[in-house]
């Protein structure tokens, strides 16, 4: 049970992460955010989650936004920040959408 629940050695205990109003208000920005950058429209799913890092030399959070356009497209992007500490400033330019979306193949953890 102890390998279990020490996971990846992350520097957030198991069972901590952030919960509650404040973290909901931040993640709801983000998607208004992203909505707004990427002019995505009201009917398209945006994710937003925050994981704790494993990999040496990351944030020990990081929050992951994923969207899909027309077509089943998914688009992602990574902010190496928890989601109550990104501001609209943080997102990419909005001239990088393209760029965001996902290849054929290529899984990530974070989206």
């Amino acid at each position: 049970m102890r390998l279990w629940s020490e996971g990846a050695k992350s520097k957030v205990p198991f069972g901590t992460l952030a919960t509650g109003a404040s973290h909901l208000e931040a993640a709801e920005n983000v998607k208004d955010w992203t909505r707004r950058r990427f002019g995505l429209s009201e009917r398209v799913t945006i994710v937003v989650t925050e994981v704790a890092g494993s990999l040496p030399g990351f944030p020990p959070l990081e929050t992951g936004v994923a969207f899909w356009t027309d077509g089943g497209v998914r688009h992602h992007f990574r902010v190496f920040k928890p989601v109550e500490a990104i501001t609209a400033e943080d997102l990419p330019p909005s001239w990088l959408k393209a760029s965001l979306a996902a290849s054929d193949g290529i899984d990530c953890y974070c989206c």
